[in-house]
């Protein structure tokens, strides 16, 4: 059986915040830094203060260089395809992202790392900014939705 979607477009905020989302849930080691400074702060007379502006500085930079990053991917011309209308061909072997009837890209299951089952979506991680968004108002019906949930228990991805 072959789940064909209905055209979707990922808007480009859906984007910023899916993927900001999915880079500090990914990248949680990263808040210990400014903990550990915070904490080491505590017991050097005078530097509380240091500290503590310290701790703001890296927390405020390392969200804002992941927002500008993701940002701009929205913004370069390669990515505008990611931004389109697209359909979507899910079977066993793949999932065919397809622009039109006769233009298309095959993402076979192996490059898929993970998938995220939200309350009203799939999101299907590639890399670290590389997604697949599907909620679940593209699927024509409630069987197919739970077809490609059975794809992905079988792949071991849920």
């Amino acid at each position: 059986m072959i789940v064909k979607t209905k055209k979707y477009k990922l808007e480009t905020k859906t984007y910023i915040w899916l993927a900001f989302k999915n880079i500090l849930v990914d990248l949680w080691w990263v808040w210990l830094i400014p903990a550990a400074i915070l904490i080491g702060s505590f017991f050097i007379e005078g530097a509380l203060g240091w500290g503590i502006g310290i701790s703001i500085a890296l927390i405020v930079l390392y969200i804002l260089f992941w927002l500008i990053q993701f940002t701009g991917i929205t913004q370069m011309e390669q990515n505008k395809i990611l931004f389109e209308k697209l359909s979507y061909e899910i079977d066993s072997r793949q999932i065919l992202i397809k622009l039109n009837s006769k233009q298309g890209m095959p993402v076979t299951w192996d490059k898929i790392q993970t998938v995220k089952k939200g309350k009203d979506e799939y999101l299907f991680i590639l890399s670290k900014a590389q997604f697949i968004h599907l909620p679940y108002k593209v699927f024509k019906s409630e069987n197919e939705v739970k077809f490609v949930e059975t794809i992905l228990k079988r792949k071991n991805l849920i």
